[in-house]
C-alpha cells in the first residue's frame, strides 16, 4: 500500500484515533500551514463520525403500539433507553426487562404511563398510571366519591366509566392531563325557623341556594351574604320577608318586608307619617302575609272667612219735603262678620269643616232716608178739562173686561167689582194698599176713572183699566197716574210705595 492509500484508508483502533500521527509518519514532519490544519480538522471529524456510525445498528421499538426504529451502538436495553429523546419513568413498562441485552429478532415493547395532574383538597400532585378509565384511576388513588362529589377530566365532567386521555407517543412532550376532584360541602340552612341541610359543590352561598331551588325575594335577608364562599360546616340564616301591599299617596305598591309590625313596615319602606295621618290597620298590628296597609294623608288648615252684615234702612218723615220726594240723610254701610274655620283634608280632598270661633269685626251702619209728607195740590190740563191732583204715581197699566175677570157668565157676581159696581169703562182695579178704593184718578190716554176694583194679580204698582166687553183695548205699558183731589187723611196715605213691579229701564 502506498503512502497515499494509507492516508485515505485509516484504521479505527478500539475507539482511539491516531490520524495526525499516521499522517505525519507518512508525509514526514514539517510545519503545517493554515490550510493543512483546516483540512486535518475536517478529515478528523469525518473519520470520527464514520467510525461511530460503523458501530451503530438498528433497534425496533413498539411505543404504545406505534412502531419506531432507532439507530444505536448500545448493546443493552438500558443503554439504548438512555439515548431516547425523552425520559422514561419507573412506572413505564419495558419488555423485555431493562437490564437485559438488546434483542435481535423481536422489537422492544414500551408502554408509557399516563401523566396525571391530580387536584384535590386544595393540593396538586403528579401521578403516573396505566389505567384507562376514571373509576379505575380513582381506586388506584384511593379516592372514594360521595353522592354529590364530582370529577373533572381536563375541565370536563366525567363519570366512573369515562375513558382517560391516552399518552402521547412523543416522549419529549409527554403532557399531563388534569384530574380534578370536587368534594361536596355540607351546608346548614335555617330558613326562617325551618332547618335544611344539603351538600353542594357551588362556590358561593348564593349559587348553592339557587341550585337547591331555594327562592329568595328582594326583601329577604341572608347571612352570611350570598357572595360568601362556601366552606365545610357553614351555617346560613334566611330571614324571610312578607308580601304586603301599600296604598299611599295615590299609589298601590306591592312589596315585601321583614318588619314585625305595620309601623315598622312603613318605616322600612321609607314612608313617613304626619301626626294626623291615619293608618289602617293600626301601627302596632303584627305583619301578616298579603296584608294591605292603607295610609290616608290627613291635613288641617284654619282659614278666616268673612261675610257682610247688611245694614238696615230706616225711613224718617220730613214735613218740609213734598210727598214722594226722598233724601238719603245717612248712607248705610254693611258690617263685617268674621269666623275661623278648621278645614280637614283626606288625601287632598276636603271632608269636613268646623267653625272654631266667630266675631263681628265691624258693626253695620243704618241707612236713613228722609221722605216727604207734604201734600201740594197741582192743576192738570187734560182734554176733558182741568183737574187738581195731589199725587202722581207711575204704574204698570193693563186692561180687562168682565169676561176676562175669571168668573163664568152665570156666576152671580159676574162683572161686579169690589165696590159693587159693574165693570166697564171708567172703573179701574188697583192694589188698595197703594191707592185707596174710591179714589178718583186720571190716566192719560184712558181718562178719568174710579178706583173701584181689585184683583188677585193686581199687586204693588199695578193698575188694571176696565173696558166694556165689546170695546176692549189692550194695554201693557207704564203710565203716570194722577190721584185727584181731595187728598185722604194722612193716616190713610201710604207715603212709601212698594218697589214692585219695577219699571224696565231702557
Amino acid at each position: 500500500m502506498t503512502a497515499k492509500e494509507k492516508v485515505l484508508s485509516p484504521q479505527f483502533d478500539s475507539g482511539s484515533l491516531h490520524w495526525g500521527r499516521r499522517l505525519r509518519d507518512v508525509a514526514g514532519w514539517r510545519p503545517a500551514t493554515g490550510l493543512q490544519v483546516f483540512v486535518g480538522i475536517i478529515l478528523t471529524a469525518w473519520l470520527l463520525i464514520f467510525g461511530y456510525r460503523r458501530t451503530m445498528h438498528p433497534v425496533s421499538l413498539l411505543i404504545d403500539g406505534q412502531p419506531v426504529t432507532l439507530q444505536t451502538h448500545q448493546t443493552t436495553i438500558e443503554g439504548m433507553l438512555a439515548e431516547l429523546a425523552g425520559p422514561l419513568y419507573p412506572e413505564d413498562i419495558v419488555l423485555p426487562a431493562r437490564s437485559g441485552p438488546l434483542p435481535t429478532n423481536r422489537p422492544i415493547q414500551i408502554q408509557l404511563a399516563s401523566l396525571v395532574q391530580v387536584k384535590r383538597n386544595g393540593r396538586t400532585t403528579l401521578h403516573r398510571t396505566h389505567l384507562r378509565k376514571t373509576g379505575e384511576l380513582l381506586r388506584e388513588l384511593g379516592v372514594q366519591l360521595g353522592v354529590h362529589d364530582r370529577v373533572l377530566v381536563d375541565g370536563q365532567v366525567a363519570n366512573l366509566d369515562t375513558p382517560l386521555p391516552q399518552p402521547a407517543v412523543a416522549l419529549s412532550r409527554r403532557i399531563p392531563f388534569q384530574l380534578t376532584i370536587l368534594r361536596a360541602l355540607p351546608l346548614y340552612v335555617d330558613d326562617d325557623g325551618v332547618p335544611m341541610q344539603f351538600e353542594t359543590l357551588a362556590p358561593t352561598i348564593g349559587e348553592a341556594l339557587w341550585q337547591q331551588d331555594v327562592v329568595l325575594y328582594l326583601g329577604d335577608q341572608v347571612f352570611p351574604p350570598l357572595g360568601t364562599p362556601t366552606s365545610s360546616g357553614i351555617r346560613v340564616h334566611i330571614r324571610r320577608s312578607r308580601p304586603i301591599t301599600l296604598m299611599v299617596d295615590g299609589r298601590e305598591i306591592h312589596t315585601r318586608s321583614r318588619a314585625k309590625t305595620v309601623e315598622l313596615a312603613l318605616q322600612s319602606a321609607g314612608i313617613s307619617l304626619n301626626p294626623l295621618d291615619r293608618v289602617t290597620p293600626k301601627g302596632f298590628v303584627q305583619l301578616q302575609d298579603n296584608l294591605t296597609i292603607r295610609v290616608v294623608r290627613v291635613a288641617e288648615k284654619i282659614v278666616t272667612e268673612q261675610e257682610p252684615i247688611p245694614f238696615e234702612t230706616k225711613w224718617r218723615p220730613n214735613a218740609e219735603m213734598e210727598i214722594d220726594a226722598r233724601n238719603v240723610d245717612q248712607k248705610g254701610v254693611p258690617g263685617v262678620r268674621k269666623r275661623q274655620v278648621r278645614i280637614t283634608y283626606e288625601d287632598g280632598k276636603e271632608v269636613r269643616r268646623g267653625m272654631e270661633k266667630e266675631w263681628i269685626d265691624r258693626d253695620p251702619v243704618d241707612e236713613i232716608i228722609a221722605y216727604g209728607t207734604k201734600i201740594v195740590l197741582r192743576d192738570l190740563e187734560t182734554p176733558e178739562g182741568t183737574f187738581q191732583y195731589w199725587r202722581k204715581v207711575r204704574l204698570l197699566a193693563t186692561s180687562y173686561t168682565a169676561a176676562t175677570s175669571g168668573k163664568a157668565r152665570n156666576h152671580p157676581l159676574y162683572g161686579i167689582t169690589r165696590l159693587g159696581l159693574r165693570a166697564g169703562k171708567g172703573i179701574v182695579a188697583v192694589d188698595p194698599t197703594v191707592v185707596k178704593l174710591g179714589t178718583y184718578v186720571y190716566v192719560p190716554g184712558y181718562g178719568k176713572a174710579l178706583v173701584g176694583d181689585t184683583g188677585g194679580r193686581i199687586l204693588g204698582k199695578r193698575i188694571d183699566l176696565g173696558f166694556d166687553e165689546d170695546n176692549l183695548q189692550l194695554w201693557y205699558r207704564w203710565v203716570d197716574v194722577y190721584l185727584m183731589a181731595p187728598a185722604p187723611p194722612a193716616s190713610q196715605i201710604r207715603y212709601i210705595l212698594p218697589s214692585w213691579p219695577r219699571e224696565r229701564r231702557r
